[in-house]
């Protein structure tokens, strides 16, 4: 059979035909354990009831519209994600990378109004993933996805993750904004820690500068909060959001306070397809299923078991297993050197689908609403691909 489509990905040799909750089906009939969940995206699992019947009931009413126009799904959207942020103004557009160009965009506005031409730096951190659009890989800290694509934008300075005084170091009055994940994802799970996350929002503080939180992996409900930064008792002045917000349909979001939002005017950004009743419709739905249907308190026990459930396999198979780490349902197995690959095609073969991500890491992104006889049977799947290696 041909095939077109352009060699991005470097993809598992099996072809998806249906899911339901945590599983899914292949082509040739075989089904399979997801805890991928699309990489953090299908947080209710696949097929979800609650989203087919939203997407039922409101494409039957209107899909698209532009924003030359209101729409009560997109209102109702951005108020809960208002009140439940700690933050003020919403921002709508269809996914993580274009959520973080849109805080970048923002910074870079704050500081032109504070000081035209000079306030311009922005700081990220080593091993940060922000996504793959010029402006996020400008301020994604991992040369290996930077260096082809240079030059980037300016004025883009390289701190390290968890190190404050790396930070203090670079900070300036001309620093505009400081961009981190709280939980680091795509390197490897790696939390932010208590001190760090306060001592960020101090120095931003001082320096009048933007404390900006990529919720787009960890956020959502996957830490067993709203967004991780909550878990710290920090604010941001502006967080983005995307993959879980819309449960599978497309959809992001960027929350800032208005000390930030009230220089962001008509004519300076925009987002066609952004906050289509559709996609904001799946993201009230998923909002409910958060904060109405005990969703959040679900993830808390549910992570507090899957980890107490893989802290075991790494006492059992040290030779093996370095660690364990995450936040909610956001976990990390770190293997030995050499180790994730294969544990992660053996798991397969067991019909278990894990996603590998930085640092000899294997990441377990299972739906928000999976059960402990669910995590259980994961578990020994996971156990007995291991055992094997």
């Amino acid at each position: 059979m041909e095939n077109h489509v352009m060699n991005t990905y470097n993809r598992f040799d099996i072809a998806i035909e249906s899911g339901h909750g945590p599983w899914v089906v292949d082509t040739d009939g075989q089904e399979y354990l997801d805890f991928i969940s699309g990489i953090a995206v299908n947080c209710l699992g696949h097929a979800a009831p609650e989203i087919q019947k939203t997407l039922t009931e409101q494409s039957s009413k209107v899909i698209h519209i532009s924003n030359l126009f209101w729409s009560q799904p997109q209102i109702d959207l951005a108020n809960a994600l208002a009140e439940k942020s700690g933050l003020d103004r919403v921002f709508f557009n269809n996914s993580g990378t274009e959520a973080n160009e849109t805080a970048l965009k923002i910074a870079r506005k704050y500081g032109y109004t504070k000081n035209p031409g000079k306030k311009t730096k922005i700081i990220c951190f080593t091993d940060s993933f922000h996504g793959r659009s010029m402006g996020a890989l400008a301020v994604t800290g991992q040369e290996k996805y930077r260096e082809p694509f240079r030059p980037l934008i300016g004025e883009v300075y390289d701190a390290k993750f968890n190190d404050l005084e790396s930070v203090r170091e670079l900070m300036d009055e001309d620093v505009c904004a400081v961009i981190l994940e709280a939980v680091q994802g795509e390197s490897g799970i790696l939390p932010a820690e208590q001190a760090f996350m306060e001592g960020i929002r101090e120095l931003c503080d001082q320096y009048d500068a933007l404390m900006i939180c990529d919720e787009v992996q960890c956020g959502m409900g996957r830490s067993g909060e709203l967004f991780a930064y909550q878990t710290y008792g920090v604010l941001p002045d502006i967080c983005t959001t995307a993959k879980a917000l819309g449960a599978g349909f497309p959809i992001g979001a960027v929350m800032a306070n208005d000390r930030a939002a009230q220089y962001f005017v008509p004519g300076d950004h925009g987002c066609t397809f952004g906050g289509n009743p559709l996609a904001c419709a799946c993201g009230n739905t998923v909002m409910r299923e958060l904060f109405e249907n005990g969703l959040l308190e679900h993830v808390r026990e549910m992570g507090a078991y899957l980890f107490s459930a893989l802290d075991g396999l790494k006492e059992k198979y040290p030779e093996k297993i370095n660690l364990v780490r995450g936040k909610g349902l956001l976990l990390g197995v770190q293997m030995k050197e050499g180790l994730k690959s294969p544990v992660i095609a053996a798991a397969q073969s067991h019909k278990l689908l894990l996603a590998g991500a930085g640092n000899e890491v294997v990441r377990f992104l299972p739906p928000l609403n999976i059960t402990e006889e669910e995590i259980d049977e994961a578990v020994s799947r996971f156990e007995a691909a291991v055992s094997e290696l």
